[in-house]
């Protein structure tokens, strides 16, 4: 078996995946730089509203990572049981955790608006958007069941199909119908609940004979849920922290002298998420991989797959920081249309920070290969841990920093935030020594 071949066949699924999604941030973002007669306004607005988001479903995404490595381990160890258990144990926390949203909308989305600065447009969009969380989360369950069974392809078609849906009806809520960003909430939640029913339909056809019967009493047995629990006990804290510091980070942004600072970046944050997720295609097959040779107990395959994972993150970035090199200029005009008044400005703006988006990179060069070994080793208290620490880091720099050297001490503080992310983890494991004596 070829490792690279491997890797492959599950990362590129995933990358296509993964960039669907900035995609649909850089084209909602077009939009609300094209709607309207004030660029930065309305972008400044969809930038808190899809930050308001980013915290409810990264604080949902310990379900995905939580499923996956479980669900990898028990298919590289053959316990076909345990995979159906671990679909119906993902699935019924997504439920339960999509009614308790409903059910709290108002209070959380007071309280998020309240604390972001929001004002009556990025009110409306926020409780346009709502409805398309309960199936958001069903997403992360599905999606991360698919990834811990070694099928990137099903998430794949998904992402695709949920993401043209996306733009499509974007486009005609916000211009034809003219309801601006709260037409691209809308179109949000239409598109995610087509996506769960496509998932459904999916695994139906796909996994029918391989599914056993559901036993309720091993589902809800005390002692895999106790596991089940304690791992996304530890990523629920471990996104805390992520959320902490992306929401900090716009919240900041916000709360400058200069307002043209949120919208500006707002824009270059959207650089960084187009590596991150195709960076993050590599991280999904380092959980399936790692998971997968760990339930097997194949040492040599597991060596290899860490080895190859970390390579072609490096790969990645490298290729980054070229594109970023030669294209950032044109990279950004995607975003803001020029018959604006306020465009030049604002490309103005972002070129005396373009610095951070071609070193962040090289920084984040092994955060998120490394996060995906963890999710398919289970290691989540290293997860948190080193998340703990890097966390302290990003906010000790920014406050010793903001007073100096004013916005660049925020990127700054998330460049070496990324950092530290990936050199905690790998010191804490002793080099992925630890990682690989599970297999012993």
């Amino acid at each position: 078996m070829s490792i690279n071949r491997e890797i492959l066949r599950l990362a590129f699924p995933n990358i296509i995946s993964n960039i669907t999604v900035p995609l649909m941030g850089i084209i909602s973002t077009a939009i609300a730089g094209h709607w309207g007669h004030d660029s930065a306004s309305t972008i400044g607005a969809l930038a808190i509203g899809v930050s308001i988001f980013n915290f409810i479903y990264w604080n949902c995404s310990f379900i995905r990572m939580g499923t996956s490595g479980l669900t990898a381990q028990a298919f590289g160890a053959g316990n076909w049981r345990e995979c159906t258990n671990m679909l119906t144990r993902a699935l019924a926390v997504s439920v339960a955790l999509g009614i308790l949203m409903m059910l709290l909308q108002y209070p959380i989305g007071e309280l998020a608006l309240w604390a972001m600065n929001g004002g009556e447009m990025t009110r409306d969009y926020f409780y346009a958007r709502i409805w398309a969380v309960p199936a958001g989360i069903l997403l992360f369950g599905f999606n991360g069941w698919f990834t811990g069974m070694q099928n990137a392809t099903i998430p794949m078609c998904t992402a695709i199909i949920v993401n043209i849906l996306h733009v499509g009806f974007s486009l005609w809520f916000a211009f034809g119908l003219n309801l601006g960003i709260v037409g691209i909430a809308y179109a949000s939640v239409i598109a995610q609940w087509c996506g769960v029913m496509l998932s459904v339909v999916l695994l139906l056809i796909k996994y029918r004979k391989l599914l056993t019967d559901i036993d309720w009493r091993t589902v809800f047995d005390l002692k895999p849920l106790k596991v089940f629990f304690a791992i996304n006990r530890d990523i629920i804290l471990r996104t805390l922290c992520i959320v902490a510091v992306y929401t900090f980070f716009t919240g900041a942004s916000a709360r400058m002298e200069n307002p043209i600072l949120l919208a500006v970046n707002t824009l270059l944050l959207q650089l960084f998420t187009l590596f991150s997720y195709m960076n993050d295609g590599f991280a999904y097959a380092a959980e399936a991989l790692t998971g997968r040779f760990i339930g097997a107990r194949d040492n040599l395959s597991l060596h290899r797959s860490l080895r190859g994972c970390i390579w072609w993150g490096i790969a990645v970035s490298a290729l980054y920081i070229l594109i970023y090199l030669i294209w950032w200029r044109d990279l950004l005009n995607l975003f803001v249309s020029d018959t604006t008044g306020n465009a030049a400005e604002l490309i103005a703006a972002a070129e005396r920070y373009i610095i951070w988006i071609i070193l962040i990179p090289i920084a984040s060069a092994m955060p998120f290969i490394m996060d995906g070994i963890m999710v398919g080793a289970t290691e989540t208290r290293v997860m948190r841990n080193s998340m703990l620490w890097a966390t302290a880091s990003y906010f000790a720099i920014y406050y010793i920093g903001y007073p100096l050297i004013g916005n660049n001490a925020l990127w700054l503080a998330f460049t070496l935030y990324m950092f530290f992310r990936g050199l905690f983890q790998y010191l804490m494991t002793d080099r992925l020594r630890t990682i690989r004596a599970q297999t012993e």
